[in-house]
């Protein structure tokens, strides 16, 4: 099945994300060891949830991309249905 422009784009942007989150965290952390390990491990925590939240966004827009695409195919089964009553 051939990806059309837009899914190949959430594809690459939702991989894109999961390295951003991955070395983000482990920069985050780095970075804030010296303060202590509790505000490193607090820092941490609150960079990856936020990260995950864009990720939950582009899954978002994935998810509604395919909702309208079968709601298309069912508006046309739906038409031919009438189509074929009504003669």
């Amino acid at each position: 099945m051939q990806k059309d422009i837009y899914d190949r784009l959430i594809s690459f942007l939702l991989g894109a994300s999961w390295a951003i989150v991955l070395f983000g965290a482990l920069l985050t952390f780095k970075l804030f060891i010296s303060l202590g390990i509790a505000l490193a491990i607090f820092s941490t925590l609150i960079y990856v949830i936020s990260s995950l939240f864009l990720i939950l966004l582009l899954d978002a827009f994935e998810v509604n991309k395919k909702r309208l695409a079968e709601a298309k195919k069912q508006t046309k089964l739906l038409e031919k249905i009438y189509a074929k009553h009504t003669k």
